[in-house]
C-alpha cells in the first residue's frame, strides 16, 4: 500500500510538472546558457586575436612600449573576468562588459598608432590578423544579440502563470541582460582600409 502511494505521488508529480511548464524553463534556461557560452567564446577568441596581434606588432623594434602594455593589460583583465549566467547579477554583468570594452579600446589605441608603421600594416600577417578581428567583432555583436533574445524569451516565460508561482522556488531566477555601454549600441567599428594622405 505504502508503495502504491509513493508510485501515485511520483505519477502526480511527474505530470505536475510537465504540465505545469517546468520542462519549457528547463529548455530555455539551457538556450540562455548556451547563447552566453557563445559570447565568452566570441570575446576568447578576440583576445586570441589580439595576442597574436600585439606579437605580430611587437617584431616593430621600435613600436610604442606603453601602447603594447596597455593592451596587454587590457586583454588580461578582459581574459581573467568569467560570468555564470545562471548566478550573473546586473553587476556582474557590467563588470564584465567593462572590462572588454576596456580591450576594445585599448585595441583601438593600438590601430591608431598601427598607422604610422606603413612596413608593418603592409605584411600578410598583419593583415590576415585585421581580417580575422573584423569578423571577429561582427560575431561578438551577433552572439550578444542572440543572447538577449534568449534571455527575454526565458525571462517572459518565467514571469507568465502559472510559472511565476513555483519557479523561484525551484531555482529558475531572472537573468541578466547584456548592455551596452550607452553610446555602444553597435560593434566597435575596426576600419582597416588605410588610405595614404596622399591619395
Amino acid at each position: 500500500m505504502r508503495n502504491l502511494f509513493r508510485l501515485s505521488v511520483l505519477a502526480l508529480m511527474a505530470t505536475f510538472f510537465s504540465s505545469c511548464g517546468y520542462n519549457t524553463l528547463v529548455d530555455l534556461d539551457e538556450g540562455a546558457d548556451s547563447a552566453w557560452a557563445d559570447v565568452e567564446s566570441a570575446y576568447k577568441k578576440r583576445a586570441d586575436l589580439v595576442g597574436n596581434l600585439v606579437s605580430t606588432v611587437q617584431g616593430a623594434g621600435d613600436f610604442e612600449k606603453e601602447t603594447l602594455e596597455a593592451v596587454t593589460e587590457a586583454r588580461s583583465k578582459a581574459t581573467s573576468t568569467t560570468v555564470d549566467p545562471s548566478k550573473a547579477s546586473p553587476e556582474q554583468m557590467q563588470q564584465y562588459l567593462d572590462n572588454q570594452s576596456g580591450l576594445g579600446g585599448a585595441l583601438s589605441r593600438l590601430l591608431l598608432v598601427v598607422e604610422r608603421y606603413p612596413e608593418l600594416k603592409a605584411t600578410d600577417n598583419f593583415k590576415e590578423l585585421q581580417a580575422q578581428l573584423e569578423g571577429i567583432e561582427n560575431r561578438i555583436d551577433v552572439a550578444r544579440n542572440r543572447y538577449n533574445d534568449e534571455v527575454k524569451e526565458y525571462n517572459s516565460y518565467r514571469r507568465q502563470a502559472p510559472q511565476v508561482i513555483y519557479a523561484g522556488l525551484l531555482g529558475f531566477k531572472d537573468k541578466s541582460y547584456f548592455e551596452g555601454e550607452e553610446g555602444n549600441e553597435k560593434a566597435p567599428e575596426v576600419d582597416f582600409d588605410f588610405k595614404n594622405d596622399d591619395e
